[in-house]
C-alpha cells in the first residue's frame, strides 16, 4: 500500500507518503519512537526490531508509516482480533501480545489499534488523522466490522479529584474539557464505547483508557 498526499507544515503544503513499512524501515521507526517518547519514557518500551518483524510478517496490512522527503515522521500498527477477545475487559498488553501481535487472528472481525505515533515536529499537521483514515480504509478493504482501540486519557489526572473516568469522558464529549488524545480520536471519527481499567501503566491517565471504535459503514453486519 502506498499513497501520496499533502499536509500543511509551518503554514505550507508539504508532500507526504503513507505506505506499508518493511524491514528496511526498522531503524527509522525506532527513531520516530525515540523522538516522540523522550526520557523519562522508558527506552525499553520503544519498538524493538523483534516486534517490528512480527508486524510485517503477521499482518503487513496493519503496518503503516508516514514519511516526508524520505524521512519517517510517524507510524501506526494494528492487528485483527476475534469478537470474543474484546468482549470482556482487557489490557493493552494482553490484547496486543505486548506489542508482538503473535495473537493476530485473520478470521476475526475487528482491527485493533496497537499504536499510533507522530514526531512532535509534525503533530497538528493532519498526518495522524491521515494514518487513522488509512487504517479505516484497511478495515473496508478487508471487509472487517470495525476498528477498535484504547485511547489514553492524559488529562484525567488533572480532574481525578472531581470526576470519575466516566464523568471526565462525558465532560470531554460536552466540550467542557479537552483531552489531547480523546479529543484527537473524536476528530478522527472514533466513538467511545466504554472505559477500561488498568489498561496501560500511565500516571497521567491513572491507568484508565477509553475504548473507541469506528464502524465499517460498508459492512451491514457491523451496523
Amino acid at each position: 500500500m502506498r499513497k501520496e498526499l499533502y499536509v500543511y507544515h509551518e503554514g505550507k503544503p508539504v508532500q507526504a507518503v503513507i505506505r506499508t513499512y518493511t524491514e528496511r524501515d526498522f531503524d527509522g521507526l525506532i527513531e520516530v519512537q525515540r523522538v516522540s517518547f523522550p526520557p523519562p519514557f522508558p527506552e525499553e518500551l520503544w519498538w524493538s526490531k523483534e516486534q517490528l518483524t512480527e508486524h510485517v510478517v503477521r499482518f503487513p496490512e496493519g503496518a503503516l508509516c508516514a514519511e516526508v522527503n524520505g524521512v519517517l515522521i510517524g507510524s501506526m500498527t494494528g492487528l485483527i482480533v476475534s469478537d470474543e477477545a474484546v468482549e470482556e475487559a482487557h489490557s493493552w498488553s494482553a490484547i496486543t501480545d505486548d506489542g508482538y501481535i503473535r495473537n493476530h487472528d485473520s478470521t476475526g472481525h475487528t482491527l485493533y489499534v496497537v499504536d499510533i505515533c507522530v514526531v512532535p515536529e509534525f503533530r497538528k499537521t493532519g498526518i495522524g488523522k491521515w494514518l487513522m483514515q488509512t487504517m479505516y480504509e484497511t478495515v473496508v478493504q478487508l471487509k472487517l466490522n470495525r476498528l477498535l482501540g484504547g485511547g489514553r486519557m492524559p488529562g484525567y489526572h488533572l480532574h481525578a479529584g472531581e470526576a470519575t473516568p466516566e464523568e471526565y469522558l462525558e465532560r470531554v464529549l460536552r466540550g467542557e474539557w479537552n483531552d489531547p488524545v480523546i479529543s484527537f480520536l473524536l476528530r478522527c471519527g472514533r466513538v467511545p464505547v466504554g472505559i477500561s481499567e488498568q489498561y496501560l501503566e500511565d500516571e497521567q491517565s491513572l491507568n484508565y483508557a477509553v475504548l473507541m471504535e469506528w464502524r465499517n459503514p460498508f459492512n451491514s453486519s457491523s451496523l
